[in-house]
């Protein structure tokens, strides 16, 4: 157990925790209040609208590529992560607000998601790579999984008190309660004890730009094998929220307080996933096989699923697998990655991570809405197993070129 939690002895990685933990139980929150407002408030339980608003929210990560991981590693990420999460903090009260009113629109649903994440694409590689800032390289690993366990157990809190917060008081509350938890983050990173970070030093000039982080992955077979990983599962199967939110309103008639349970449910086995990746040595590309592997047949088995109880004990284990495999491959690139390119990798990779739901999303929405939900699941199914073929055969080409050259 102290092995699984001894990034925790850093007093920054404490503090930077804490205040983490209290926003991330506001932005499931929020996630979940979006959807259940956009799904059953705005439209007939349009999933395709649903779909739109997940690839404007996940797009600009695409969009913004050429920017986002250079800022990372030129600028203070301290400071950048102070202005981003002022900055989405000041959405979530500005979208809350208006739905107070009563005056919230879809098209204003589709604007906030759109410059939310404007702020996330610079936001977030900016905040996976600071992590190397709180703690030094021998607790990276840990320090990344302990990070996903955050987010997951605020998984597990956030859409239940949403759904209960919607049933009982309205959606727009749940928005500005979420505006009010960004108060968390920014207060440990003004507690943080400076002189004690890991700097690591910014990234030279000539070295700047999005072509030089796009040439170092491209030398790399080992980073374009899990990249391309990512994206399958990405594009077509990590669609929670429409899997998810089609499912409880469909097949099983669910009110707002039962969907907050399903997402709950999957963080669950989310938190359990990163738990088990803290608990590991540095993972390597094994790992992220099984992990799809395992999500592959999670899906199928949801898309065959009679009942609300069964398909929530189904998610427990999608959500093992989702999160062991989204942990483990931010901590290889992150440690098999020189420090002066970091932030431009990781800013690929989680352009992948979120980005490729533009592409996704709207064809999974699609799905559901023509042939149901449980053939959206059956869609990430395939992706799943379609990822694990993809790192099956680099493990073969890898080991046949090991071969050759001994």
């Amino acid at each position: 157990m102290r092995k699984t939690f001894r990034s925790l002895r850093s007093v920054n990685y404490r503090v930077w925790a804490a205040g983490a933990l209290v926003s991330n139980v506001g932005t499931w929150m929020q996630r979940t209040a979006q959807d259940w407002l956009v799904l059953t408030e705005l439209t007939d339980k349009n999933a395709t609208a649903v779909g739109i608003v997940m690839s404007l929210q996940f797009g600009p990560s695409l969009l913004l590529l050429p920017l986002t991981g250079y800022v990372a590693d030129r600028f203070d990420r301290r400071r950048v992560l102070q202005a981003t999460q002022s900055a989405m903090g000041l959405l979530a009260l500005g979208l809350g607000l208006l739905t107070l009113s009563g005056a919230v629109q879809l098209w204003h649903v589709y604007l906030f998601a759109f410059l939310l994440g404007c702020v996330t694409a610079f936001d977030a590689p900016a905040r996976q790579t600071f992590v190397s800032e709180l703690v030094g390289e021998e607790d990276l690993t840990n320090a990344v999984a302990l990070n996903s366990t955050s987010f997951n157990a605020a998984r597990m809190v956030g859409p239940a008190v949403a759904g209960l917060l919607i049933a009982s008081a309205g959606t727009g509350w749940v928005f500005v309660i979420n505006a009010l938890s960004y108060l968390g983050v920014l207060l440990s990173l003004a507690m943080l004890r400076v002189a004690d970070l890991h700097r690591r030093g910014k990234a030279p000039r000539a070295e700047g730009g999005l072509l030089a982080g796009l040439r170092y992955v491209w030398s790399r077979p080992d980073l374009k094998a899990v990249l391309f990983m990512l994206f399958l599962l990405g594009t077509f199967g990590l669609n929670f929220p429409i899997f998810i939110s089609t499912m409880a309103v469909g097949p099983f008639q669910a009110g707002a307080g039962h969907y907050g349970g399903l997402t709950s449910a999957m963080a669950v086995g989310s938190v359990a996933g990163a738990l088990f990746t803290a608990s590991r040595a540095q993972p390597h590309i094994a790992r992220l096989v099984n992990a799809s592997l395992i999500f592959g047949l999670g899906c199928a088995l949801a898309a065959i699923t009679p009942s609300y109880g069964l398909f929530g004990v189904v998610l427990v284990f999608i959500g093992i697998a989702a999160q062991t495999f989204t942990t483990s491959i931010n901590t290889v690139v992150q440690l098999s990655t020189e420090p002066a390119m970091r932030g431009r990798v990781m800013a690929i990779l989680l352009a992948i991570l979120m980005g490729a739901t533009p592409l996704g999303a709207p064809a999974v929405g699609w799905v559901a809405d023509t042939f149901g939900p449980r053939w959206a699941l059956g869609v990430g199914a395939a992706a799943g197993f379609a990822s694990a073929l993809v790192g099956l055969i680099y493990r073969r080409r890898s080991r046949r070129r090991a071969r050759e050259a001994g």
